[in-house]
């Protein structure tokens, strides 16, 4: 498992990296919730009350930054996390 800092502007998140047979299981965690890859599930997230954002096609943290929301929680709807966005853009809100 690789844990690394995340730099943003509004603060320092937390990048959790676990190593599967094929592909990494990737989460970057900051302040009020998290951006997740496809490895996880949102619905699970929703029903757990987490606040989650969704990135697919990812293979690393900076990967992760870049690519668009395709899914968030209702919760992250509430701090103005909306699919589209970067998953950079969706962490910045989760401060």
């Amino acid at each position: 498992m690789l844990i690394e800092q995340i730099q943003l502007e509004k603060g320092c998140a937390l990048g959790l990296r676990f190593e599967m047979q094929k592909y990494s299981l990737l989460v970057i965690r900051a302040e009020k919730g998290f951006l997740m890859c496809g490895y996880l599930n949102v619905n699970a997230a929703e029903a757990l009350g987490d606040t989650a954002a969704k990135v697919k096609g990812v293979q690393s943290f900076e990967d992760m930054l870049k690519a668009q929301v395709v899914e968030v929680t209702q919760f992250a709807r509430e701090l103005g996390v909306e699919p589209g966005m970067t998953g950079r853009e969706a962490l910045e809100r989760m401060f």
